[in-house]
Formats: structure tokens, sequence, C-alpha cells
């Protein structure tokens, strides 16, 4: 398989994803002892990461073909993630304007992972148009993404953190 066929992008940004929540895994480490939310982030993020190299293996794998313990990704992690996204929404006050990435530094890497969350899932949705790709993959990308968001905001409100607002026409208001 070439280099740049979609397959292997897909699974590559993939890849990249999973070294970038591994990025949000380090700095949160610092604060661990100072933010019980802190050691509730490690483990989610260390389960998501587990199942980033199911999603990677799956994706990596010709279609048609499996082997001997091959990885899953289930309807039930979908739910996890699911449920993940309603506990932390539950501390969020309802968006009103498009949230800035930034703010803190795990709050602003979790920014980040998501938007290469959202390229993954773009690219395994053009990948199926073209290969089989099992639908729960989709799927769990996709709740992915959302379930980084609603973490970057819930990390950002459990650590103190500012959440700066998109200000529309601010470069009218200055004037």
């Amino acid at each position: 398989m070439w280099k740049d066929s979609l397959r292997v992008e897909a699974y590559g940004t993939i890849d990249e994803l999973n070294a970038s929540v591994g990025v949000v895994r380090v700095i949160n480490v610092d604060v661990v002892d100072e933010y019980a939310a802190a050691a509730q982030l490690e483990d989610e993020l260390r389960w998501v990461q587990n199942k980033l190299f199911d999603v990677g293996s799956i994706l990596a794998t010709a279609p048609g073909q499996t082997f001997k313990n091959m990885p899953q990704v289930s309807t039930h992690d979908v739910v996890r993630l699911e449920k993940l996204i309603d506990r932390c929404q539950k501390d969020l006050k309802p968006l009103k304007e498009f949230i800035l990435p930034g703010g803190g530094k795990v709050s602003g890497f979790l920014h980040q992972a998501r938007t290469v969350c959202r390229r993954a899932e773009r690219l395994c949705v053009t990948l199926s148009k073209t290969e089989p790709v099992d639908p729960t993959i989709i799927k769990f990308v996709n709740r992915l993404s959302d379930a980084l968001f609603v973490l970057a905001r819930w990390v950002a409100k459990t650590q103190g953190e500012p959440e700066f607002l998109w200000e529309r026409d601010v470069a009218k208001k200055a004037e």
C-alpha cells in the first residue's frame, strides 16, 4: 500500500491524534496533585489512547482481513464517550458563543487534539466512500471529538482557567 493512500492517511492521522492526546497527558500530570479533576482526566485519556491504538490497528488492516486477538471498537465504547460528555457538561454553563481555543495549557492542547480528531473523522468518512470502514469507528471518532471539546471546557472550569469567547467584529469595537 502506498504511503499516500487514503487508508494510510486515515490511520496516520489517528496516530497523530494519539500523540496529541499524549501531549495533553504529559502537561496534565503536572497538576494531578493540585486538582482532583486532573486525575480523572488522566484516567479517561489513558483509555482514549488505548482505544485509538485499536482504531489505528483496525484501519491499518486491509478490508476483509482479520487476525487473532484483533482489537475491537464497539457501541459500548461510543456510549462510554457519551456518558463522559454528559458527566462533564453537568458542570458547564451552556455556550452562547464560540470558544477561542486556548485558555490554559491543558485545555488549549485538548482543543488542538479535537481539531486533529475532526480531521481524522473527515478522512475516515472519505475512506468509507471507497473502502469498507466499520461505521462504529466513524461514530467513535465523531463522539471523541465532541468529548475532547467538552473536556477542554471542563478542564478550564475545574482548574480555574479562563475561557475566551469569540467576539464578533472585535476590530470594529476597538475603533
